[in-house]
């Protein structure tokens, strides 16, 4: 019994020890699915092949959620668009990649003759949105966007999900406004061209509470995210979200 209770004893010590190094224990991280794909997945790969030991637990929120989840503790981190008006409250923002606006249409679509689109033939066009009390980040977005001409795009349509928005673009219910990350998603379904008019880009990184706590864990999973992100196509940044 002695035997046994020293060794269980050893276990824990080395159980505090794998904590301290960020090899052992669980870590709760929320993202947004679609404008995070090309970065999350494979820093998960990375990350679970170097600390087998650390249980990576994904939490699939809207933005509002994400933030919320960070300042009460139920989210260590979060993968993410950039927090923007009362959500950086509390939170810090450390850019990972950045993405144009872009304009997603069905191949038969008038502007599928061009090689780009502006904001002022956009606001003319019916358009497919996600639905606001979900996606109440990407309404503030579009409104950032279409602030210069100081008009609102006309929605005919809103959905719940990437793949509702992408069917009912296919179906010709409209077009719709998305980072070019979304092409990802979609595959082939859809044609997309350049967003003109606008110098706005969709920001996408990990997000942590100001004063939390990230653990020896989330800060190696921090630096598996910047290895993936600074690619080609990579930037990265640290600072308040602003």
């Amino acid at each position: 019994e002695t035997r046994e209770l020293l060794k269980r004893a050893d276990e824990s010590v080395e159980k505090v020890r794998a904590l301290a190094r960020g090899e052992f224990g669980e870590l709760n991280v929320g993202y947004s699915p679609s404008p995070t794909v090309e970065i999350l997945p494979p820093a998960l790969a990375a990350f679970q092949k170097a600390v087998p030991r650390v249980k990576v637990v994904l939490h699939d929120l809207a933005g509002d959620e994400l933030v919320a989840g960070l300042q009460s503790g139920a989210l260590e981190l979060a993968v993410m668009v950039q927090p923007s008006g009362e959500q950086t409250a509390g939170i810090e923002f450390e850019l990972l990649r950045s993405y144009p606006w872009c304009v997603a249409l069905p191949a038969g679509h008038p502007f599928a003759r061009l090689k780009s689109v502006s904001l002022e033939q956009v606001v003319a066009e019916p358009l497919v949105a996600l639905r606001r009390r979900d996606y109440s980040e990407y309404y503030r977005i579009l409104d950032r966007l279409f602030a210069p001409l100081r008009a609102r795009p006309r929605i005919a349509v809103e959905c719940d999900s990437a793949s509702s928005l992408i069917t009912e673009i296919e179906v010709g219910r409209g077009i719709s406004v998305v980072s070019a990350i979304f092409r990802q998603v979609t595959g082939k379904r859809l044609l997309y061209r350049p967003l003109t008019g606008t110098d706005e880009a969709q920001s996408v990184g990990v997000a942590r509470a100001t004063h939390g706590d990230v653990t020896p864990a989330g800060e190696k999973f921090c630096e598996v995210l910047r290895t993936v992100a600074t690619g080609p196509t990579g930037t990265k940044r640290m600072g308040k979200a602003a």
